[in-house]
């Protein structure tokens, strides 16, 4: 039998969807088959994405969220669930970041990261287990982590906190909600070239930074869809509490 990648039937929330890997995974799991629900603090910045995803034969709609902010988070399952009923299909996209050496990190810096990393994610997690629950449906979270959950960079300490953080946070959820039939996993992308990044990348400083990749080469975006199309259908369904890193043998580089 082959593994089921299809999406068809499936709501789908993508916050942060507005830039960067968001906007992709919005596409890809359109492309899939799934109902997506495009969610970023400015929905105006989402219109774009939600004509380009109808145009190639998908569905999506634009719904506002603050994911560091409670009532943003509910009013946003609301508007879901009025269009047809609870997500059952989130990717834990929305993130920010800085580079600070650790003695110059202030505290109002190191709140908005880890109210946005990592706050926001559990309380994107858990208005879903919520619902999920009280509807006794199963369903699938993708929480996207970072290799820095795993490892540190000099100037991220906020940052890799975060996503340790989420680590466990992701961990601990795919323990609590296997008996609902709710599989929670961490896609940890390595260096993957957006319209964000790739000024950086392409720098000296970038070059100097593909040595340490086995492969020798940055990540595409779409590199990271076999991943995420595992994590999210029923070819995936034995697979909670993983940590997936996709990121050229970078994790177990010693460079």
């Amino acid at each position: 039998m082959q593994p089921d990648f299809s999406l068809s039937g499936r709501r789908a929330l993508v916050t942060g969807a507005s830039s960067g890997l968001g906007h992709h995974f919005a596409q890809t799991l359109a492309a899939a088959g799934a109902e997506v629900f495009v969610a970023a603090r400015r929905t105006e910045r989402l219109d774009s994405l939600v004509k380009t995803i109808a145009a190639n034969g998908g569905t999506a709609h634009a719904v506002a969220v603050d994911v560091g902010d409670r009532d943003s988070v509910v009013h946003c399952f609301d508007a879901i669930e009025a269009r047809g009923g609870c997500p059952d299909l989130i990717v834990n996209n929305a993130g920010t970041s800085n580079y600070h050496p650790a003695l110059e990190v202030s505290e109002d810096e190191w709140d908005n990261v880890i109210d946005t990393n990592l706050k926001g994610a559990w309380l994107v997690c858990q208005e879903a287990g919520r619902r999920l629950v009280a509807a006794e449906r199963g369903g699938a979270i993708i929480n996207i982590s970072s290799l820095l959950g795993e490892r540190v960079a000099s100037g991220m300490a906020p940052y890799a906190a975060s996503k340790a953080g989420l680590r466990q946070l992701t961990e601990s959820l795919a323990l609590d909600w296997a008996r609902y039939g709710i599989r929670v996993n961490a896609l940890a992308p390595g260096y993957i070239a957006t319209d964000l990044n790739r000024d950086f990348l392409e720098s000296a400083h970038g070059e100097k930074m593909v040595k340490r990749v086995p492969q020798r080469r940055f990540g595409k975006p779409d590199f990271l869809d076999g991943a995420l199309l595992l994590l999210a259908s029923d070819a995936g369904q034995y697979i909670t509490g993983a940590f997936l890193p996709v990121d050229g043998g970078h994790l177990v580089s010693s460079l």
